[in-house]
């Protein structure tokens, strides 16, 4: 069995949900992917499950073969939320008609290693787009991007700063009280009288 990164209190598992039209064979898979350590969250008959399912997250894997009790891959592909990856396991006939649909896929008979590997880059890739996510600035809304504006307006005004000059001494005000620049600004417009 590999090592895997350990994994901190506060991140989120990504979810992986399994479908087949045997539920059989949806369960052998879910089997091989927990003994790796990958929790599986749901083993599905239909692609309506999986979708009901995944509507409820923000993002995921879901695993499944060609065709489903109600629909085809490229249905589900279609119709999964954003942030969802799919990964096709499939015969090579099949894999090699439905090349370059926009999904990963893997041959049958399967390899428990190259299963298990794939799974593990889709949650790495999964989770770095979540850090991203985490990490992208926060966008300002009209109201708060006019704040401080308007605090450094103020500052150009009264102290002869340049905007650039007027911005820093926001952050570095922002920086040495511990709030963000929005409560800074409010700060600096309360703390002149406007």
């Amino acid at each position: 069995m590999r090592m895997r990164r350990p994994r901190g209190r506060g991140d989120p598992v990504t979810s992986i949900v399994v479908v087949f039209p045997k539920i059989e064979d949806g369960r052998s898979i879910k089997n091989v992917l927990v003994r790796s350590g990958h929790p599986v969250a749901a083993v599905c008959r239909t692609g309506a499950q999986v979708l009901s399912y995944a509507d409820g997250l923000s993002d995921g894997i879901v695993i499944c073969g060609y065709k489903m009790a109600d629909m085809l891959f490229t249905q589900l592909l279609d119709m999964l939320p954003d942030g969802f990856e799919l990964l096709l396991l499939a015969s090579g006939r099949v894999l090699d008609e439905y090349a370059g649909s926009g999904c990963l896929s893997l041959a049958m008979p399967l390899k428990v290693h190259e299963l298990t590997g794939t799974v593990d880059m889709m949650v790495q890739q999964i989770e770095r787009r979540r850090r991203r996510r985490r990490m992208a600035p926060r966008e300002r809304k009209p109201e708060e991007t006019a704040l401080i504006r308007e605090a450094k307006e103020l500052l150009m005004q009264r102290n002869n700063m340049t905007e650039e000059e007027a911005y820093r001494y926001l952050q570095k005000c922002s920086m040495d009280s511990s709030t963000n620049l929005v409560e800074t600004a409010q700060m600096v417009l309360s703390m002149m009288d406007i």
